[in-house]
């Protein structure tokens, strides 16, 4: 699916296979998050938009190539959004950074809001949306909507894992929205949660229950 990139290079692929495994302790899976969000990220800039600059090498004067147009936005959806942040910003110190917080009602697996900043102008960046986890959509959906209605029109969503479900709801809501992925996983549990998934992200990123 042209909205839709799955990830597939060894090291991502590696690196996810330790990260889902249970036994696997918090502060190890948090440095493979922020590893694996750096590869991800390579991935998702890959088509920024460049133009070129003079600049003085040792050797001589050269037109060199660099970014173009204002800072990209980072958003991490909270609060597990947070571990991929961390890495990207690593990776484009320079991005500006937002902040969507969502929690899913476990009874309707619906989003509520309770936290929103982003930065100004949107519409003159490009925007990537960050989350490890692309289940039910709905978070990632709300999320978006709120971005679109402070401007943004050039956005990306970066996740860890995803399931068919989550990948065609934001399809139906955002279909000019690319979903960059390590996975697309099985389906979808009774309870929402990613099959064979690895968990919830936050509770072991963050090492709560």
């Amino acid at each position: 699916m042209e909205h839709l990139t799955v990830v597939r290079h060894p090291l991502v692929q590696h690196k996810l296979t330790l990260m889902r495994e249970k036994d696997t302790s918090t502060a190890v899976f948090r440095q493979l998050l922020r590893e694996i969000s750096q590869l991800l990220a390579y991935e998702i800039t890959r088509e920024l938009p460049m133009t070129t600059k003079t600049i003085e090498t040792p050797i001589q004067t050269m037109d060199a190539p660099t970014l173009a147009g204002r800072k990209l936005a980072l958003v991490s959806i909270l609060r597990a959004g947070n571990g991929l942040l961390d890495g990207i910003l690593e990776l484009v110190p320079s991005a500006r950074v937002g902040f969507v917080g969502l929690y899913r009602d476990e009874e309707t697996l619906k989003p509520v809001q309770y936290y929103y900043k982003a930065p100004e102008l949107l519409s003159e960046r490009l925007v990537i949306a960050v989350d490890p986890m692309l289940a039910t959509g709905n978070s990632s959906v709300a999320a978006i909507d709120l971005l679109k209605e402070q401007g943004a029109t050039d956005i990306r969503f970066l996740c860890l894992l995803a399931a068919p479900e989550g990948v065609a709801r934001m399809k139906e809501a955002h279909p000019d929205v690319p979903i960059v992925t390590a996975a697309v996983d099985t389906q979808l549990d009774e309870n929402g949660y990613i099959v064979p998934g690895l968990g919830d992200a936050g509770d072991r990123m963050f090492g709560t229950k």
